[in-house]
């Protein structure tokens, strides 16, 4: 199930419980159910693993001392048989809400006392709240039956490439947004945010042996999560990463605990604590010895995402070791209490990123304070403006601010990027590009300039600023203003100065800019008649375009040696950066390309790839010779049920049909496509049809439908008759007497129309013995004249037989086609399930490295019409003179005088007319 399924079932099952809770409080339910299928299925994994089959299941019992303690010793925890989630699943109409209680309950006293801390009252939540999903055991039964069989679709098995507990929530509170994620302070970072300061984070501690990391605002636990899997694929054990959570809200806490836990992570790495960050300091201590085990907690990195601006409570604080160099925050905004508590908490040699609100930056009194002293601390390495409307919930402008401890030779200089400009629109809301991180990640490691986004302000500046680090101050990504050469505006021509703002093309592309204009000292005129194909046909446009191209020469062979050559090897976490770098190496000889583009461009396409290595590595290589049902959800009744499509009914488990059909069925797929594009030449046909007709009659038309739009074929038979008809005397009496015989009319009515319409050949049909005429000799009679009717061309008959013969072929060809097209499915998976390894090679390779490669080759070409496009625009803006617009105007005004001037009316109105004249003339003086 992918993320949109995902949603939109999570969503249908929210609706249907508003009538039972609080929207905001349904995620904590289907949250604590999501885990506790987790868990059951862990045990289960575990006790196959031991050798078990699924039969043995009904031993899991505590009341088997050996068995409950192999898995309290291995798993922390034990579920037994009748309270797995399967078992739920398999009592059918005999579950009750009575085991999901029983069964929380066990779980809380069979928890070994080595992971308490982790598991403890981890579902409090859930057990308090199942009484508001009904006023009986039948309704609380009802709602509870619809969750868990919602949640068992819902695969859980590490292979999403994506945090599930953490979308749901984000979801939610998202579909929320009115009151979840603020009623109780929650926030979500979202997963491009958590993935920004991640890499900050994993790129200081690159290559350590163990790290520690600690978020005292955990929420969800989504940027602990991402530091953690960032961190590995730099070079850190994820063995070795040990993780401290602080959240205040109970429901969250536990929603932290569940996410580290969901995503592998060893529960003696785990250490979490509800409490109140601020409140209650953590220098670390076990609550049964506090004495004994007291022990600072000091971190190599420090990441939050605390709620904004909110109140606390100072009293005390002065002494605080937290704040105590620093300042107290104000009451009524605890931003840098927050900041100060993290960097508290860091190593000598940490790192800690942290979002805050915009306000930070310039805000006065008590925070104007505690900016200056941690600037003048050397505290501040970067502060990165982040793009508006990037969080559910809020609106409010944020930043990330990346801080140190002081370092020795640290001149205090801050790195300020204004990442505000760049991002993709996702709904209401901004989300961040994997080229934008990307592109921040680097100016924050490599602390270059880079103008109008990224620059390094030294501590003298801040200073001279009042310590003011409002973002504007600093870096400008403003847009320049348009301006407008009164010089050339008046004579004509390009001006050179504006030009002058297209050298990095020109220095480029030598020559260039002398063909595309005759210059003089001011202004240059436009010397060729198309600027598109000047540029494109002119030598260093096409000497740039070979080197762009000889930069990537033997790229492709080498992606097919990284990922298709033994795909089993592939280091998914590390490769994309290895072939992002290989790029940036081969860009760095080619000007103007962005090579942030080229990266988006990768990435694009290397969720795709790494999810397919994921699966090859994961399941072997025989997973790209299998197929899959391909399952649709399809509502009925009340009910909606997954079958599988009638048309559509596999896809590839690795390899996509259409591209096996490219490959490998190309002839079959051609003739497929051939009768598709004649089914559309057809439906082009009848509109074209129609649009010869007479529009006055259509809409009345009676073999017309939709108001006139569409040919109605049921009636289009009888209407082309009648026009025939009128063109063929017999033919019309002959269809007259169709008509008393489909009528079954008296004989005597039939005989006496034979006797008044000689013009019908009579005789060449063969009568029934009372001398009437049967309904097959009329119809074969009708066929033989209709064949000798000519038909005028250009007239409505015409239309219409043609339209009937159109239709009689789009009919039988919508048959064959449709047989076509399943006969090419089945021997499409014919082909996936026997391919062999060289064909599946070479699939792998039109997969995954030929779209990549043909992106990249057409930068060059966008880099080229970008200057196209630029070039043509200041040809257009200097096209037309100001004395120009002055002439079309004056004679615009002298048209519409003589216009004018044609006009009749009384004394009164064309004495006003005179006037407008004047006005228009400029005559005041007449």
């Amino acid at each position: 199930m992918n993320k949109q399924q995902l949603a939109a079932k999570i969503w249908a099952s929210a609706n249907k419980m508003r009538s039972k809770i609080e929207a905001n409080e349904y995620k904590d339910y289907i949250l604590g159910f999501i885990f506790y299928k987790y868990l059951s299925e862990q045990e289960e994994k575990y006790f196959y693993a031991q050798g078990a089959t699924k039969e043995d299941l009904p031993a899991l019992t505590e009341e088997d001392a050996e068995i409950l303690g192999m898995m309290r010793n291995n798993l922390g925890y034990f579920i037994g048989y009748k309270d797995l989630f399967s078992t739920w699943l398999n009592l059918g109409h005999d579950f009750s809400v009575d085991n999901v209680l029983t069964a929380l309950s066990a779980f809380d006293r069979l928890v070994d006392d080595s992971h308490s801390k982790v598991f403890d009252g981890i579902f409090n939540t859930l057990q308090t709240g199942i009484s508001k999903l009904g006023n009986s055991t039948a309704s609380q039964t009802k709602a509870v039956s619809d969750l868990i069989h919602l949640i068992d679709e819902i695969s859980m098995d590490g292979k999403q490439d994506y945090d599930v507990l953490g979308y749901i929530y984000e979801y939610l509170i998202s579909q929320f947004a009115s009151n979840a994620g603020k009623k109780a302070g929650e926030f979500y970072t979202p997963h491009e945010v958590s993935l920004l300061m991640s890499e900050i984070v994993a790129d200081h501690l690159s290559q350590r042996s163990n790290i520690e990391i600690y978020d005292p605002t955990s929420g969800s636990g989504s940027l602990l999560i991402n530091i953690g899997k960032t961190a590995a694929k730099h070079g850190v054990p994820a063995e070795s990463i040990k993780y401290y959570a602080q959240e205040l809200v109970q429901a969250t806490y536990n929603l932290t605990r569940m996410n580290l836990i969901m995503r592998g992570i060893r529960v003696d790495n785990i250490e979490t604590r509800n409490d109140d960050t601020l409140a209650r300091d953590w220098p670390w201590f076990d609550e049964k010895d506090p004495d004994g085990t007291y022990e600072p907690l000091f971190v190599d990195a420090v990441v939050s995402n605390p709620p904004y601006s909110q109140n606390w409570n100072p009293d005390g604080k002065e002494t605080d070791p937290r704040f105590a160099s620093y300042g107290i925050a104000p009451k009524s905004k605890a931003d840098y209490a927050f900041l100060l508590h993290c960097l508290f908490h860091l190593k000598p040699d940490g790192v800690m990123t942290i979002i805050l609100p915009h306000g930070v930056l310039f805000r006065g009194d008590q925070e104007g304070v505690i900016r200056r002293n941690l600037v003048e601390h050397r505290n501040i390495e970067a502060i990165i403006g982040l793009p508006a409307n990037i969080f559910y919930g809020t609106g409010i402008p944020t930043i990330i601010m990346v801080l140190r401890k002081p370092q020795t030779g640290d001149d205090g200089s801050i790195l300020i990027v204004d990442a505000s400009k760049g991002f993709e629109k996702d709904g209401k809301n901004n989300k961040l590009r994997s080229s934008d991180i990307k592109r921040i990640v680097d100016v924050v490691r490599t602390r270059q300039y880079v103008e109008k986004f990224a620059r390094v302000v030294s501590i003298d500046e801040v200073r001279a600023n009042d310590y003011n680090l409002n973002i504007p101050r600093y870096v400008d990504s403003s847009e320049d203003p348009e301006t407008w050469d009164i010089y050339a505006t008046m004579f004509g021509g390009v001006p050179t100065a504006e030009l002058d703002k297209l050298n990095a093309y020109w220095d480029v592309l030598p020559g260039l800019r002398e063909h595309l204009f005759n210059e003089s000292s001011r202004t240059a005129a436009l010397a060729v008649g198309d600027v598109a194909e000047a540029i494109a046909s002119h030598a260093s446009v096409q000497a740039y375009q070979r080197t762009c191209a000889d930069a990537f020469d033997g790229f492709d062979a080498y992606l097919y040696d990284e990922l298709i050559d033994e795909p089993s090897l592939v280091h998914i976490a590390s490769e994309e950066e290895r072939i992002a770098d290989d790029v940036f190496e081969r860009l760095s000889t080619v000007p103007l390309v962005d090579k942030y583009v080229a990266y988006q461009a990768l990435d694009d396409q290397w969720e795709g790839i790494a999810a397919d290595l994921e699966t090859i590595q994961s399941e072997g290589f025989g997973a790209v010779r299998q197929v899959d049902q391909n399952m649709v959800t399809k509502k009925k009744g009340d009910t909606e049920v997954e079958e599988q499509d009638k048309n559509d009914p596999w896809k590839g488990h690795v390899l996509p049909f259409d591209l096996v059909q490219k490959c490998l069925l190309a002839d079959e797929l051609a003739a497929v496509n051939a009768m598709g594009d004649r089914l559309n030449q057809i439906a082009g046909s009848y509109s074209e049809l129609i649009a010869e007709l007479d529009d006055e009659d259509l809409e009345s038309a009676p073999f017309m439908k939709d108001g006139g739009e569409e040919f109605d074929f049921k009636a289009l038979p009888a209407a082309l008759e009648v026009e025939l008809g009128a063109l063929d005397t017999e033919l019309d009496a002959l269809l007259a007497y169709r008509k008393l015989v489909d009528g079954k009319r008296p004989l005597q009515e039939q005989l006496g129309f034979i006797a008044a319409h000689p013009e019908v050949a009579w005789d060449a049909m063969k009568p029934a013995r009372d001398g009437s005429y049967a309904k097959r000799a009329v119809k074969a009679r009708i066929n033989e004249v209709r064949a000798r009717v000519s038909v005028p061309e250009g007239s409505l008959a015409e239309a219409l037989e043609k339209a009937l013969a159109l239709n009689v072929e789009e009919a039988q060809l919508k048959k064959n086609e449709k047989a076509a097209r399943m006969e090419l499915i089945e021997h499409t998976r014919t082909a996936i399930e026997n391919v062999t390894d060289e064909q599946a090679f070479e699939l792998l390779h039109r997969k995954w490295v030929t779209p990549l490669v043909e992106r990249l080759q057409q930068l060059p070409g966008e880099v080229v019409g970008a200057l196209v496009k630029r070039v043509q625009a200041l040809c257009d803006k200097y096209a037309t003179t100001l004395p120009d617009l002055d002439c079309q105007i004056r004679e615009t005004e002298r048209e519409l005088c003589d216009m004018l001037g044609d006009l009749t009316g009384n004394e009164n109105d064309m004495a006003g007319i005179r006037e407008l004249q004047k006005l228009l003339m400029g005559d005041f003086d007449a």
